[in-house]
């Protein structure tokens, strides 16, 4: 396997995360009663651009010549991902709710691990 297409199993790999861990473990709260509050839709959000995620880590994998287009394209994904909880889209106020101590902080950091996957790809991608 070439070198510039380990960066996009990486992050095919967290991006499957983010997307089982938007509606899993990773997942606001639901209430006791069953409803739910605003940061329900932050996760399902995260799960729409988790997939999105997805999508351009197979990319990557399937393409040669646009490898890099696309791992450059993944760059905003993941930025959009990054802003998405808490900043796009409000979470709950208390700071000791599941959103704010699980979900946000997780998120973050699994966007961020799929970012620099993304700008090593684009990097070992740019030469070719």
């Amino acid at each position: 396997m070439r070198k510039t297409g380990v960066p996009a199993i990486i992050m095919l790999l967290v991006s499957f995360i983010i997307v089982i861990g938007s509606q899993t473990f990773l997942a606001p709260c639901v209430h006791g009663d069953g409803t739910f509050g605003t940061c329900h839709w932050a996760g399902r959000t995260l799960l729409g651009i988790g997939l999105a995620a997805d999508i351009l880590a197979l990319l990557a994998l399937c393409v040669r010549r646009a490898r890099f287009g696309v791992y450059l394209s993944a760059l905003p994904v993941c930025v959009l991902g990054i802003l998405t909880p808490g900043t796009l889209v409000d979470l709950c106020h208390m700071s000791t709710m599941r959103c704010r101590m699980v979900m946000q902080p997780a998120m973050i950091i699994l966007f961020s691990a799929a970012m620099l996957c993304a700008l090593i790809g684009a990097i070992l991608s740019a030469g070719e």
